[in-house]
This record gives C-alpha cells, structure tokens and sequence, in this order.
C-alpha cells in the first residue's frame, strides 16, 4: 500500500476561495500539513485536515486515496473502503484506489456472495464506468466535428462518390453521437446518484421496520456494501448484495 499521493493544489488554488481573516491556512497549506501528518504517522491529525479540505469544497480521487489510507492505518475499516469507493467514484478507472480497496475489502467479517446480475446489466455497467465525465464529454464533442465535417463536404463537394462516402460517414456519426451522449449522461447520473452506503459501525444490527425497538433482520459489520432503497425520517431502507433486506439509522453510514 502506497503513503500518500501528490494532490494538485495550483488547481485547488483557482477552484476554492479562503474565508475568514488573513491568518486562515490556504488549500495548498492544508495539503502539505495533511501529507506532514501523514508521514509523521498521525493519521488521527492528517483524517482531520484531509476532511477539512473536503468540507471547503475540493474533491478529487488522490484526496480520498489518502484519506482512505489514513482511516485505514488507524484501524477505521468502514471510513477506509468509504473514502476508497468515493475517490474511484470519480476517478474509476484509478489503480492504487481499486487496489487498496480490494485490500481493504479482504480484512472485513462479511463475506457476502453477490446475486449474480444479468449479462446485459455488467456490460453496460462496464461500458458507463470505461471512462469518466471528460472523456465521455471528449468523444461526444469529436464525433460531432466529424458529423459537421462529413455534412460540409456533403454540400459542397460535386463528386458523387465523395457525397457517398461523407452521407454513411455521417450517419455513422450521427449515431454513434447520440450512443455518447446516452452514455455520457448515464455517467453523470451515476457520479450524482447517492443510491450506495457503506457501514462505518463496527457491529450493527438491521431492523425488520424503521424503529428501534422492531426485531432485528440481520447482523453486518463495518465496511459492507448495500444500495439503498428507502428512507422514513432518520431511518434508510438498505438490500444487501444477496438480496437481504432491513433498515439501518442514517448515522450508521456514509453515503458513496
């Protein structure tokens, strides 16, 4: 498992804007005080300054990388695999969060057999997450040059064979455009959708109904994965990836 990873703080510089008085610490000084932290192995201090970052707005997936480290180094299983699914939320195709994750994930009590999902739903999961929110936007904005470019030798080119060509070149583009942007806006929805949890208490017991003094449903330790399927006042309605069914109080996890 790797320490810490370099956070782009001339970026952070343009995105947030420090409140307060003049003596308040900068992004890039609360970086370098995190990463200080960090390597002198006060991971309590450096969770503190990496979760400050995060409330003044800033996101990113090496940010959470080593917040998840530093959750993990001080035994906090679920906050760790919390931090880790959240940073490949945004970047999902990062190696070191994927790999620390499946780590993470091997020290956890639940070993939970996932029902297993139809051929078409993987794929298409695979196919939304092969890349992020830029680089769906990329491909959208090049097919669309390519369209523009096969209509404009369309009308102005009085060679049969290139009209031929550029009308299948852009109804090619044409399609695989509105394909991307399907794409695309399936990605954004799946960067914005909150529908995943992960328990952060050691041991909890899920209810059959939204009240405490309802019998318990199951059993699950900190770190498992469920979606979420309902919410009654403080209460979540939670499946498990086998299909177990309860609720659980919203302080009881974090949301992905």
């Amino acid at each position: 498992m790797k320490n810490i990873k370099l956070i782009p703080v001339l970026l952070i510089s343009f995105l947030l804007i420090s409140f307060g008085n003049s003596t308040a610490q900068t992004p890039e000084q609360l970086i370098q005080k995190a990463n200080k932290f960090y390597q002198e192995q006060n991971y309590s201090e450096a969770i503190s300054t990496y979760e400050k970052i995060l409330s003044q707005g800033f996101e990113s997936g090496a940010l959470y990388y080593n917040l998840g480290n530093s959750f993990f180094k001080e035994g906090k299983l679920g906050k760790s695999i919390l931090s880790y699914e959240r940073g490949l939320k945004l970047e999902p195709n990062d190696e070191d969060l994927a790999y620390n994750l499946r780590i993470a994930n091997s020290r956890t009590v639940d070993k939970i057999s996932e029902v297993p999902k139809l051929f078409l739903v993987s794929w298409w999961e695979g196919l939304v997450t092969a890349f992020g929110i830029s680089g769906w936007s990329i491909l959208v904005v090049l097919t669309f040059w390519v369209l523009i470019a096969s209509i404009a030798v369309y009308f102005f080119s009085r060679k049969a064979n290139w009209q031929r060509i550029t009308f299948m070149s852009g109804s090619i583009s044409l399609s695989v455009m509105i394909l991307l942007i399907v794409i695309l806006f399936a990605r954004i929805n799946r960067e914005a959708a909150t529908d995943y949890g992960i328990l952060t208490e050691q041991t909890y017991s899920a209810k059959v109904s939204p009240d405490e003094k309802s019998n318990d449903a199951f059993v699950i330790h900190e770190g498992v994965k469920f979606s979420i399927e309902d919410a009654v006042g403080g209460w979540t309605k939670i499946r498990l990836i086998d299909g177990k069914i309860g609720w659980v109080y919203k302080d009881a996890f974090g949301l992905i």
